[in-house]
């Protein structure tokens, strides 16, 4: 049985995502399968990413079978598009807090799974990356204010990016995902980034249910 399945808007989601969860369990041997969107070189021209498909997916009979499989699976949606998929950030009048945007975000995706839920509620973890999972990946890159920015972020770190890595990311690439996640992979530096982030930091403690060694 997979260790942890992962439903997420796009392929750089995944890699960030995947080296979080081997960083966290400190184990790159870890059973991590992408069921959404597919790794699929020879289907590129097929847009099967974004929020929309996502939360199809979380309805198909697909997302169930998952769980056959899979002990765990990851469901990460950003949250820059909120609004458009029915959560909306002004809340009261005022602006949702990250706390608040993650909860009621994770309520719009069980809204979506349906009543299956609460039949696998315990093997669902939530990555809600607020706004955009770049975000995620500021404090790697940056010690000062910048670092806990959640909002452009692939910008914040295309400032920064061409002269530490050699690359920028106007184009969302999965190898330079790969670079930039590669530094999640110690679980000190994952601590310690993710607490800057702070939807970031609720996905990684969040990950102290998950008992894998019963596997």
């Amino acid at each position: 049985m997979n260790q942890f399945g992962l439903v997420t808007e796009g392929e750089s989601d995944q890699v960030v995502v995947e080296r979080i969860l081997m960083g966290y369990f400190n184990d790159q041997d870890l059973m991590v399968t992408a069921n959404h969107p597919l790794r699929d070189e020879t289907d590129k021209g097929k847009a099967t990413g974004g929020w929309g498909n996502l939360l199809e997916y979380l309805k198909s009979d697909a997302f169930k079978q998952t769980f056959q499989t899979t002990k765990y699976v990851v469901v990460q949606i950003d949250t820059d598009k909120s609004e458009e998929y029915g959560v909306a950030k002004p809340f009261n009048g005022t602006e949702l807090n990250v706390d608040l945007l993650v909860h009621e975000t994770q309520a719009k995706l069980m809204e979506s799974i349906g009543e299956f839920f609460e039949l696998v509620k315990h093997r669902v973890i939530f990555a809600i990356s607020v706004h955009e999972i770049e975000c995620w990946l500021l404090p790697i890159y940056y010690s000062d204010a910048k670092r806990s920015k959640t909002t452009g972020c692939i910008n914040t770190l295309n400032q920064v990016l061409q002269k530490k890595e050699g690359f920028s990311i106007h184009a969302k690439e999965y190898r330079y995902y790969e670079r930039m996640s590669k530094h999640f992979l110690k679980r000190k530096d994952l601590d310690r980034y993710s607490s800057h982030n702070p939807s970031l930091k609720i996905f990684v403690d969040n990950l102290r249910y998950c008992q894998i060694k019963e596997i």
